[in-house]
């Protein structure tokens, strides 16, 4: 990145990040979202815009909207989409990395969808069990029996990459690559907070593009029994070019690991903080299903996903103008008292959990959304029978993004009940 180009993106970022936060400091509760100390634990900012509004403008000129039913419409709404609308230049700062279908509207996502979804199909979810409960077992078997370990390191960042790891098939030997490049390019989803940092998330596409690369051409030299194999036959029937072919892979790769890593993360934390709800599912390790959707609901892996208006219309009988920028808060809506009772407490045998928006709606709802509760059920059911007196020995670091709420390390240990 030439140096000209780095002052000019630092200045602009730098403006952006003080008028932001001189908007946050005047009582702005969408804007303070974007700063410490309220992104730390967003829920009580979530609470307030809500007592606002389904929809609250933000003085930084875009809104955000706050309740279950208002984030539900504008999701499915045809009303809305994930490209800004003809004129609007996103920067390349804000948009750090191309991630195929998730950032592109009909007719484009529809066919890249179709081509993707056959991975993740009822049939594949059978076949994927057994293998993610060997790889569950296998990392388990590896951490000491009463020593502390992180159970980010050690287990939550390297089962999902195991697991989309032979989903693609991608050779073990590059797991580790993809686990410190995938954690790169998902923070990337708040857009880069610096020039270097940019160069940081463009250094880590490009490399893993190259890793990608390679494996494309032994997957053409010897076709096996993966998701790469097949989308390499369909690019060279012409169903898709091969740069979508890399943004795809990239996609998969990236989703299959933040909300998966994040999911158990979130989980377990929530877990051990009401112990009474381990309890509960150590004593009925059944009770997995119902956790894992708690756990979405009550401290989403993806806290927010954007929308543009596409025309005039309104939302929960709030005009929303043609070419406006929605944050649709997603973390905000699955603590809607309005839908969901006592929505601050965690229980998993609550009866409705699962109508949380974790996996977004309409069109662009999760396609991954089956792999990542098969992993997390299996993951938190293996916790519960074979570290019934799992505890923390320190308190987790929490990484300092906004769309992903995710942990950095949680120091634990097996203990003894």
């Amino acid at each position: 990145m030439r140096t000209l180009d780095t002052l000019r993106i630092d200045a602009q970022l730098r403006l952006a990040h003080g008028v932001s936060w001189l908007t946050a400091q005047r009582g702005d509760h969408p804007s303070r979202l974007l700063h410490w100390p309220w992104r730390q634990n967003p829920y009580p900012t979530y609470r307030r815009m809500r007592e606002e509004g389904p929809v609250v403008s933000s003085r930084l000129g875009f809104s955000a909207a706050t309740t279950r039913a208002a984030v539900d419409e504008i999701l499915r709404s045809r009303d809305f989409g994930v490209e800004p609308p003809e004129g609007v230049e996103v920067p390349d700062q804000h948009r750090a990395v191309d991630l195929s279908f998730l950032q592109l509207d009909p007719p484009d996502h529809t066919r890249l969808r179709k081509l993707a979804r056959p991975a993740f199909s009822p049939r594949r979810m059978t076949e994927y069990r057994a293998e993610i409960e060997r790889i569950t077992a296998d990392l388990l078997d590896a951490v000491p029996a009463r020593d502390g370990f992180d159970l980010m390191r050690d287990f939550a960042q390297p089962l999902p990459i195991k697991v989309i790891s032979r989903l693609l098939g991608v050779p073990e030997r590059d797991d580790a690559d993809f686990v410190r490049i995938g954690y790169v390019i998902g923070g990337a989803l708040d857009g880069a907070s610096s020039a270097r940092h940019l160069r940081e998330i463009q250094d880590a596409t490009a490399e893993l593009d190259q890793l990608f690369a390679r494996l494309m051409a032994d997957r053409r030299a010897e076709p096996r029994e993966d998701v790469v194999s097949t989308l390499v036959r369909q690019t060279d029937d012409g169903e898709l070019t091969a740069a979508e072919l890399t943004a795809m892979c990239r996609l998969l790769l990236v989703a299959g690991f933040e909300t998966t890593v994040n999911l158990i993360g979130n989980g377990v934390m929530a877990l051990l903080r009401h112990r009474e709800q381990w309890e509960r599912l150590v004593a009925d390790p059944a009770l997995a299903t119902g956790a894992v959707e708690e756990v979405l609901r009550f401290d989403s892996p993806v806290q927010l996903t954007g929308r543009w208006s596409r025309t005039d219309t309104e939302v929960q009988g709030i005009p929303v103008g043609a070419g406006e920028q929605i944050m649709c808060l997603i973390g905000s809506a699955n603590r809607d008292p309005g839908h969901f009772t006592d929505p601050d407490r965690f229980d998993i045998t609550r009866a409705d959990a699962a109508e949380h928006l974790s996996f977004s709606g309409g069109a662009h709802y999760c396609l991954g959304a089956p792999l990542a509760r098969l992993e997390g059920e299996i993951a938190l059911r293996a916790l519960a029978e074979r570290a019934p007196g799992l505890r923390p020995t320190a308190m987790p670091t929490r990484r300092g993004t906004l769309t992903v709420r995710a942990l950095s390390e949680f120091p634990v240990s097996t203990g003894s009940r």
